[in-house]
This record gives structure tokens, C-alpha cells and sequence, in this order.
């Protein structure tokens, strides 16, 4: 007679405990020493699925564990084969999960921990829409990981700009909560270096000195125009027309005031800002303006000094003082009127960066007449630092000098 093998107490343990935590119909049985879960329901086929652990006292636990988690998803409409693919991370959640998730990331980022408001969250809704358009995408096409799909959200947005930091952010959140709350597999959980991700500018996008061109008064004045005309883009056209109009450093925007000169009473422009130079530190100093000049030879007037006197001007959010170069880049970045000044001083050889707004009024300084050492003065450096960074500059005084100098030597005695 065929001998018949006793069920060992552990075995009947892990059965019962499978029996428990599903429903009628779900049982566990040992085949070739591995695992196989089973589901016999009336209004379903009959199936099963071969579980990766060894049939024996060790892996109860284990087994257990994973019996809860497939049968959870089931009841999420996966079948057994999905849900144990889900279950073991081989496999994407499906497109219900991932909108469910946002809607519970939406609701704990309005109503729980630092809460956010509802126009805030608008911002969070486009990045993460997007997330939820990717998943949807056959399986080939979608992205395969947490890595892989932040990536895929910030392709179109050049490395290290702010708004792909802010992107990268918004979905690192997202996936932290899907992680911790929503107990998504581990292939969903955020890499914990963004850096990768964010990027930095590569050299001839860095916000450099000497990085970018001058443009012609014209230009900056159709940009200027060309801005919408809603909330933001009056802001930001102030803005720019001040960098241009003063030749601020885009941060010196947050440093700016307008206050009594101490001795003659006029209301003059003043620049708090001290930017770091070798061993020191640049000096507060008063800022001039350089009005600019249209292509009908007339100097255009924004009334800046009275309109920021009076109250009547407003900057756009500006960030903190090491993001203001990025934020303002973000704002132009995409804008049609950029895009086409930034090809025409390519084709000409040259580059429009946020900084061409100030490389411009140095240049305008110089064609008007003023001295290098002033234009140093009202820029926030030093004479050195100046002739080096601008390099007209020199050329101008050079040819200046000798300009006057061959006017006043007598024409009949210099050959004599």
C-alpha cells in the first residue's frame, strides 16, 4: 500500500490562515515543493497561480502575507494572475490606481499636514496629469519605474532650470505619498537624489556674465510689448524694464527702493544688493537710469521711479534670492517672442540670456558717452571688473582717447 504522508501541524496552520484572510473558494496546496494558490468561485473560472516560496515552515509568514495582498487587489477588479504580479512588483498598477492615488494625494495635500490651497494645487494637477496620461500607455510604452518615469515628465524642460526642479518635486511627493499611503510595489518608491533628474545647465545655458549678448533697444522693447496682458505678464514687464532700464542683476529686483537724496531732496533709485567679489563684498550703491530709445530715435518713458514712489508698481512672485535668474528665465522660457529673439541672435552669432537686459545697458552707457568708470559705479563693480567683463568698454575708451587726442595736436608741428 502506497504511504500516506501526515499534514504536519504548520501545514494546516497555512491553510487555515489563506482560508481566513480571503474568502470561500481560496485555498493553498503544496506543488513539487513550491506554493500554488487556487480560487474556485461560481461566478468566475477556475484559477490559480504558482507563488514564489518553498512549501515549508519558514515561508508561513511570508505566504500568508502575500495571499492577503492578492486577494486585496482582486477585489480592485485585477484578476489572480494580475494581482499576483502586482503583488510581487513585476507588474503596473492599473490606471484606476494611479487616479485613485492622486485624488488621495490631492486630499492630504488641501486638508492634511502643511496644507496647501486649492490655486496651489492647480499647479501640482498639471505636473501630475501627466503622470497619470503616461500610465495609461501600453504597457511597452509606459514607463517601467520611479526613475524612468520622472524622467519622461521633464524631458521637454532643459536641465537645471527651475521649472524642471519644480516638476521633479511634485512627482517625488506624489510618489513618496503612493509609497507610504497607497503601499505602491517597490518599483514606484522616488529615488532619493533628485539631482539626476533635476540636471544643471549645461555651459551655454548657465546664467553667466559674459554668457550672453547685448540686444538693441528695439528688441527689448518689442519683448517687453509682446508680454500678455493678464496678472503676470504686467508684472514681469515692469520687471524686465527695470534690469533694462537700470541695468540690474536679475536678484537686485528684491533690493530696490526709491529714497531722498541726502542732500539735493530727489528721489533717486537705490540697490541694497552686495554680491560677493574675491575676499569682499560689493557696496549698496545708487542706481541710474538709461531710458531706452525707440527706432524713431525717441527715448521711451515708463515713469518707473514715480509709478514704484507711488505704490503703482508691482513684481511678479520672484523667489528667493538664488532663484530669481531661474524664475525669471522660467517665465520667457516658452514665450514666442523669446524664442525668436533668442534664433535672430543666434543667427547673428550671438546669445539672449536673462543678463542681456544688463549687458545692454552697459552698452547703451558706452554709446552715450558715459566713462567706464561710472558705468562700473552704476553697475556694482569695480573699474577692473568691468573692462574685463564688458568688453566695449575698453574699445570705446581706446578709441575715445585717441579720437581726442589727434584733435588736439597741431597738424603742422606733430610732423616737425
Amino acid at each position: 500500500m502506497p504511504q500516506i504522508r501526515r499534514r504536519q501541524a504548520w501545514e494546516m496552520a497555512l491553510r487555515t490562515g489563506a482560508r481566513s484572510s480571503t474568502a470561500k473558494g481560496w485555498s493553498l496546496r503544496e506543488e513539487r515543493g513550491q506554493v500554488r494558490l487556487e480560487m474556485r468561485q461560481p461566478d468566475r473560472p477556475r484559477a490559480s497561480v504558482l507563488l514564489p516560496f518553498q512549501w515549508s515552515r519558514q515561508d508561513v509568514g511570508a505566504i500568508l502575507a502575500r495571499v492577503r495582498n492578492i486577494y486585496v487587489l482582486t477585489l480592485d477588479g485585477h484578476d489572480l494572475s494580475a494581482a499576483a504580479q502586482i503583488a510581487s512588483g513585476k507588474a503596473l498598477r492599473s490606471l484606476s490606481t494611479w487616479e485613485e492615488a492622486l485624488e488621495h494625494f490631492r486630499e492630504f495635500k488641501l486638508h492634511h499636514g502643511t496644507a496647501i490651497n486649492p490655486r496651489t494645487w492647480q499647479r501640482y494637477d498639471q505636473v501630475l496629469q501627466m503622470v497619470i496620461q503616461l500610465m495609461t500607455m501600453p504597457d511597452k510604452k509606459s514607463p517601467i519605474d520611479s526613475a524612468s518615469l520622472i524622467d519622461a515628465c521633464v524631458k521637454d524642460w532643459p536641465p537645471g532650470i527651475r521649472q524642471r526642479e519644480v516638476r521633479v518635486q511634485y512627482i517625488a511627493q506624489f510618489l513618496r505619498f503612493c509609497r507610504d499611503r497607497e503601499h505602491f510595489p517597490v518599483q514606484w518608491h522616488p529615488p532619493t537624489d533628485l539631482k539626476a533628474h533635476i540636471g544643471s545647465p549645461t555651459q551655454d545655458r548657465a546664467p553667466g556674465h559674459m554668457k550672453g549678448s547685448p540686444l538693441s533697444d528695439q528688441e527689448i522693447l518689442d519683448l517687453i510689448d509682446s508680454l500678455p496682458d493678464n496678472e503676470a505678464g504686467l508684472r514681469w514687464r515692469d520687471a524686465l524694464r527695470l534690469m533694462a532700464e537700470l541695468g540690474l542683476r536679475p536678484v537686485e529686483l528684491r533690493y530696490m527702493s526709491v529714497r531722498k537724496h541726502h542732500t539735493t531732496g530727489e528721489l533717486i533709485w537705490w540697490c541694497d544688493y552686495r554680491k560677493r567679489a574675491g575676499v569682499g563684498m560689493t557696496k549698496p550703491r545708487r542706481a541710474f537710469a538709461l531710458p531706452l530709445m525707440n527706432q524713431d530715435g525717441e527715448l521711451v518713458r515708463w515713469n518707473l521711479l514715480e509709478r514704484w514712489n507711488a505704490g503703482l508698481l508691482q513684481l511678479p512672485p520672484l523667489g528667493s534670492t538664488q532663484r530669481v535668474s531661474r524664475t525669471a528665465t522660467t517665465y520667457l522660457y516658452k514665450k514666442p517672442c523669446w524664442i525668436s529673439l533668442k534664433q535672430r541672435a543666434a543667427a547673428r552669432g550671438e546669445r539672449a540670456v536673462i543678463y542681456s537686459f544688463r549687458h545692454s545697458f552697459s552698452l547703451r552707457g558706452h554709446q552715450r558717452g558715459v566713462d567706464p568708470g561710472s558705468m562700473a559705479a552704476a553697475m556694482g563693480h569695480t573699474l577692473a571688473v568691468h573692462l574685463r567683463s564688458y568688453p566695449w568698454a575698453s574699445e570705446q575708451t581706446t578709441a575715445a582717447a585717441f579720437a581726442r587726442s589727434s584733435e588736439s595736436i597741431n597738424p603742422v608741428k606733430a610732423f616737425q
